[in-house]
C-alpha cells in the first residue's frame, strides 16, 4: 500500500464499543474496506477515539480525506475530529447495507446494548423502531450469560447448536431470564440446551419487542456484534422462515455506512475536508454539562472543550445558542 493512500474515515460510537473504518474510494463498493478497528469504548468515548486515531496514525500510511462519525456518540466524536457529516445510525447502516445489496429489503441489528429493525422499501427507508430501554435483547446480556456459566462468549454459538431440546427462558427481562436459567440449571438441563433456550429467548424478545407490528421481507440483513453468533443467526432463520444474510462486515456496518456517505458528499460537492488532524490523538479533551435556566425548556446542555477552546455544545431543544452563556463565564 503506498504511503499517503487516500482513504475516508467513518466512526461509530455507542455505549459499549467505537468502531472505526478506513474505506479506499478507488475500489468497488462491497470492497472498499481497507482497514477496521473495534475498541471498546469502557464508557470515556474520548480516550476511545483518541486510542483508535492514533493506531491510524502509528500506521504512517493514511491521508484522509474525509470523516464521517455516527452513533449514539455521533456528536461528541463529531466535534473532536472535525468532522464533515454527522448522520444518525439507522441512515449509517442502512446505507452500508443498500450499497451490497440495493434489494435489502429488512436489517436487523443487535449490539452490545441496542438492538434495532430497519425497513427498506425500493432502496428508501420506510420505517424502524429501536430498543434502548432493557438489555434482555442486545449482545451484554448474552455476554453475561456466558460468563455466568463460564464459557467463552465465541464457544457460545456452536454450543446452542449443539442443544437437542432447548428449554423455554423467558427472555422478556434480564433478571427474569437469569432466574429462570439458573432454575433449569438445578433440574439438570444441559449447557447446550440452556444456551440454545437463550438464544431462543433473544429472538423471541427482538421480534415482539422491536419487530412488534413490522412486516419484515427478505432479503433480510443480521448486522452487529450478536450476528457473530451462529446460534442466534439459526434461531433468528428458524423463527422468520426466511434465509438471512450476514455481510462480511457484519460487525462495523454502521461506520463503513458514514464513511460512504462522507465519500459521496464530498466528491459530490468539490468539498475540502474538515478534519482537524491527528494531533488531536495527543490533546486534552473536557466536557461540561449544566442546566440552561433563560427559558422554561430547562435544556441539558453539553460543551466540549479542547485544550481549553471551546468546540461546541448540543442538548438545546429551543433552538438557541448558547455562545452567551460560554462568554458570560469566561
Amino acid at each position: 500500500m503506498p504511503i499517503g493512500q487516500e482513504v475516508y474515515l467513518g466512526i461509530d460510537v455507542g455505549s459499549v464499543s467505537t468502531n472505526l473504518v478506513l474505506i479506499d474510494p478507488s475500489k468497488p463498493l462491497g470492497q472498499d474496506v481497507v482497514w477496521k478497528k473495534y475498541l471498546r469504548t469502557r464508557g470515556n468515548p474520548v480516550e476511545t477515539l483518541k486510542e483508535g486515531l492514533r493506531e491510524i496514525w502509528q500506521e504512517g500510511k493514511w491521508q484522509i480525506k474525509g470523516v464521517g462519525t455516527t452513533g449514539s456518540g455521533r456528536e461528541l466524536a463529531g466535534a473532536m475530529v472535525g468532522a464533515d457529516v454527522v448522520k444518525n445510525e439507522i441512515t449509517a447502516h442502512a446505507i452500508a447495507a443498500l450499497n451490497l445489496n440495493p434489494r435489502v429489503s429488512t436489517i436487523i441489528e443487535i449490539g452490545g446494548q441496542d438492538s434495532k429493525i430497519i425497513l427498506i422499501r425500493d432502496g428508501v427507508v420506510v420505517d424502524f423502531a429501536m430498543n434502548t430501554v432493557c438489555a434482555a435483547g442486545t449482545g451484554s446480556f448474552l455476554d453475561q450469560q456466558s460468563g455466568r456459566l463460564s464459557i467463552p462468549i465465541e464457544e457460545f454459538g456452536p454450543l446452542a447448536l449443539q442443544s437437542r431440546n432447548p428449554v423455554r427462558i423467558a427472555g422478556r427481562c434480564t433478571v427474569f431470564a437469569e432466574s429462570d436459567m439458573i432454575h433449569k440449571q438445578q433440574l439438570g438441563h444441559s449447557v447446550p440446551d440452556i444456551l440454545a433456550g437463550l438464544c431462543s429467548a433473544m429472538v423471541r424478545n427482538y421480534l415482539g419487542n422491536v419487530a412488534k407490528g413490522k412486516r419484515i421481507e427478505p432479503p433480510i440483513f443480521f448486522q452487529g456484534g450478536v450476528a457473530a453468533n451462529v446460534g442466534m443467526q439459526r434461531f433468528l432463520a428458524d423463527t422468520l422462515g426466511f434465509p438471512i444474510q450476514i455481510p462480511r462486515h457484519f460487525d462495523c456496518m454502521g461506520a463503513i455506512g458514514i464513511a460512504q456517505i462522507v465519500k459521496e458528499t464530498l466528491e459530490e460537492g468539490g468539498q475540502t475536508t474538515r478534519f482537524v488532524g491527528y494531533e488531536i490523538a495527543q490533546s486534552d479533551f473536557s466536557s461540561k454539562g449544566y442546566v440552561c435556566e433563560r427559558c422554561p425548556n430547562q435544556c441539558e446542555i453539553v460543551e466540549i472543550w479542547r485544550e481549553g477552546h471551546f468546540l461546541a455544545s448540543w442538548g438545546s431543544r429551543c433552538g438557541r445558542s448558547h455562545l452567551c452563556d460560554i462568554m458570560e463565564r469566561s
